[in-house]
């Protein structure tokens, strides 16, 4: 199981620190939050601070964009040093447009996820998964840390699991929202690949927090 620590949830009074103790744990991502406060009703970090994140960790570099205009807003993060950049279904409508926004990530070396809000039908995605790296499967509503696990994400994820190994597809799904080590463990269960924490794991003992979600795959 991989874990992505997001750092919406880093107490930045004491970021130097938690970087560390994020470094010296099995924590092999770091999941990068942006919104426009237009897509989700608030604002979060722009291409600066993933810069300087880049050039402080060795962790790999996970940008979800919850903006309207990804294809622009992508621009800005792959040359801040984003390694994936994951952007909602819910903006880029057209299958023809989705694999366009694709095929520029790949193009610039970087990786590409396409995630769902918890009203999207998981079977709206199904024509991208063949071209993208990741699914991002948002358990709880996009734009704000804190909230619990919404349970129907768990159908999701077993459909989207489904899915990619009757097809045989190189998707990693992703999980965010309300994660913890049950809900963790639950989404392990049905076929997670990747786990998204922000408060469990920033408001404990960070390295111990991150251990706790290392399930086996």
């Amino acid at each position: 199981m991989i874990v992505a620590p997001s750092v919406l949830s880093l107490d930045y009074k004491d970021t130097k620190s938690q970087l560390q103790q994020l470094e010296e744990s099995k924590a092999e991502w770091m999941h990068f939050d942006v919104m426009d406060g237009h897509f989700v009703p608030n604002l979060s970090f722009g291409p600066d601070i993933l810069k300087a994140f880049k050039s402080a960790t060795s962790l790999f570099m996970d940008v979800h964009i919850m903006v309207d205009n990804p294809s622009e807003v992508s621009d800005y993060f792959m040359k801040a040093g984003a390694d994936l950049i994951t952007f909602h279904s819910e903006t880029v409508h057209e299958i023809k447009n989705q694999k366009a926004l694709v095929e520029k990530l790949h193009a610039n070396g970087v990786k590409a996820g396409i995630s769902i809000k918890p009203d999207t039908c998981v079977e709206n995605i199904y024509p991208i998964l063949p071209y993208v790296d990741l699914v991002l499967v948002m358990s709880v509503y996009p734009g704000f840390g804190g909230q619990s696990f919404i349970e129907a994400s768990l159908d999701k994820i077993a459909k989207l699991r489904k899915f990619i190994d009757t097809n045989h597809l190189n998707c990693l799904i992703e999980v965010d929202g309300g994660i913890n080590a049950t809900t963790g463990e639950a989404c392990a269960s049905v076929g997670a690949d990747v786990l998204v924490a922000g408060s469990y794991v920033f408001k404990g003992d960070i390295k111990a927090q991150v251990e706790t979600l290392c399930f086996e795959k």
